[in-house]
C-alpha cells in the first residue's frame, strides 16, 4: 500500500499527472467562469468570478478549456452521466440552444409542463402541478385568473432580491417586445425555461426558447474573487455562494444602492 502512494504522489508531481489532475477537477468538479455581463444583476455582478459545480446536474460532455472542443469530436453530444434536474429558482450555468460553444448564467424560472407568459415586463406561471397545488403554496394576492386557470405573477422576486426590473425601459422605447410582453407557452419535456434577474437587460429564454437538459452545465457554487468597475475587489463577496449573498443581505445593501443611482441619474422614484 505503501508503495503505491508513493508512486501516486509521484506521479501526481509529474507534469503529466499535475494536467491530469487538472483537467479531471474542471471536466467533472469545478470550473472558473467570470461574469462577463450584468444580466444577473443584482444576484451576480460583472467581474465576478466563481466557481461552477459541474456535478450539481449530472456530468456535462467535457470540453478542453478555452479551446471548446469536446473529448468525443465524433459525436454531437452534450451529456455524459444523467442526474438531477434543474429546480425552479436555480441559478444555472447552460450552453444556449443556438450557440453551444457559449456559456449563459441565468436563472431557472420554469420546468417542463409549465406554462407561462409575460405582460407588461411581469412574469406570470402556471405550475404544472395545477390549480390545487398553487393555492395550496402562493399567497392570494400573488395568484390572477386567465384562460381559467390559476397563474402566479412575478413568484421568485420575493424570495430573490436581486431580480428587477429597470423603469428606463419603456415600451415606446426601440427595445424588443420580447420584454415587454411573450405569448403564453407551455414548457417542453426536459426543457427548461431560463431569465435574467436584470429582466430587462438580458438574452436569454424569451428570445431563443427553453434549454434543453443535455445544454445544462452546473450551477454557481461559490465567488473566489471580484472586482468592479473601479479595479476595486469586492473582499464581502468572496468565499460566498449566491444562497449566502441574499442571506447575509448583501442583495438588499446592491439593491439599495442601484435604486439611489437611479434616482441620481435619471430622477427615477
Amino acid at each position: 500500500m505503501k508503495e503505491i502512494l508513493h508512486k501516486t504522489y509521484k506521479f501526481s508531481n509529474s507534469w503529466t499527472g499535475t494536467i491530469i489532475i487538472v483537467l479531471f477537477v474542471i471536466f467533472f468538479i469545478a470550473q472558473a467562469f467570470k461574469i462577463p455581463s450584468g444580466s444577473m444583476k443584482d444576484s451576480l455582478l460583472i467581474g465576478d468570478h466563481l466557481f461552477a459545480k459541474k456535478f450539481a446536474y449530472g456530468i456535462s460532455m467535457p470540453h478542453l478549456p478555452f479551446l471548446e472542443v469536446s473529448i468525443m469530436p465524433w459525436s454531437d453530444r452534450l451529456r455524459l452521466v444523467d442526474g438531477d434536474r434543474p429546480q425552479r429558482g436555480d441559478i444555472v450555468i447552460f450552453r444556449p440552444p443556438h450557440n453551444t460553444k457559449q456559456h449563459f448564467v441565468k436563472r431557472c424560472v420554469a420546468t417542463p409542463g409549465d406554462e407561462l407568459f409575460v405582460s407588461d415586463k411581469n412574469l406570470y406561471i402556471h405550475h404544472s402541478e395545477g390549480d390545487e397545488w398553487i393555492k395550496n403554496n402562493f399567497n392570494h394576492e400573488d395568484i390572477v385568473v386567465f384562460a381559467e386557470k390559476l397563474w402566479v405573477k412575478n413568484p421568485y422576486m420575493k424570495k430573490h432580491p436581486g431580480i428587477h426590473h429597470d423603469e428606463k425601459i419603456m415600451l415606446e422605447s426601440q427595445y424588443p417586445m420580447p420584454i415587454f410582453n411573450f405569448a403564453p407557452i407551455r414548457v417542453d419535456e426536459d426543457h427548461y425555461f431560463m431569465m435574467g434577474d436584470n429582466r430587462d437587460h438580458s438574452n436569454d429564454s424569451r428570445f431563443w426558447g427553453a434549454v434543453p437538459y443535455e445544454n445544462i452545465e452546473g450551477t454557481p457554487w461559490f465567488v473566489y474573487f471580484s472586482i468592479d468597475e473601479n479595479w476595486e475587489i469586492r473582499w464581502d463577496r468572496i468565499g460566498k455562494t449566491p444562497t449566502d449573498l441574499e442571506a447575509s443581505g448583501y442583495l438588499d445593501r446592491a439593491v439599495a444602492e442601484r435604486i439611489k443611482k437611479d434616482k441620481d441619474d435619471y430622477g427615477i422614484y
